[in-house]
């Protein structure tokens, strides 16, 4: 079963995703600030990072940055009603990290979800 780490401050975001996800097959866990986050994934291994970027502690840009410094590479989908960040989230690459703009529907993120998880991916 893939496991999917959601980085989520507001409670009743989080468990709203969490629960349709796992509604949908997905083994889940949240964590509630940046700090957090970066300890559950040193220590544990997670196949896809959903990632608000307003985040008490570390926010989500440092976040990506210490992941990055560290090599610890993973799928990562931005979840933010932050607009204005996706000028300043560094590029994997060649390639731009999805992003999903909240509000949104559960269907556009299971789909984004599915696809990051493919095997062709």
């Amino acid at each position: 079963m893939q496991k999917i780490l959601i980085v989520e401050d507001e409670t009743r975001i989080a468990i709203f995703i969490e629960k349709g996800l796992q509604r949908n097959g997905f083994n889940t866990a949240i964590a509630n600030n940046g700090e957090q986050a970066l300890q559950m994934l040193t220590t544990t291994k997670f196949d896809l990072l959903l990632l608000d970027i307003n985040l008490p502690v570390k926010d989500g840009l440092t976040v990506i940055s210490e992941l990055r410094e560290h090599n610890l590479l993973i799928p990562t989908i931005i979840v933010s009603a932050n607009h204005e960040i996706l000028k300043q989230i560094p590029q994997s690459g060649n390639k731009a990290v999805p992003y999903i703009s909240k509000p949104f529907r559960f269907t556009e993120l299971l789909d984004s979800v599915r696809a990051h998880l493919s095997p062709t991916n």
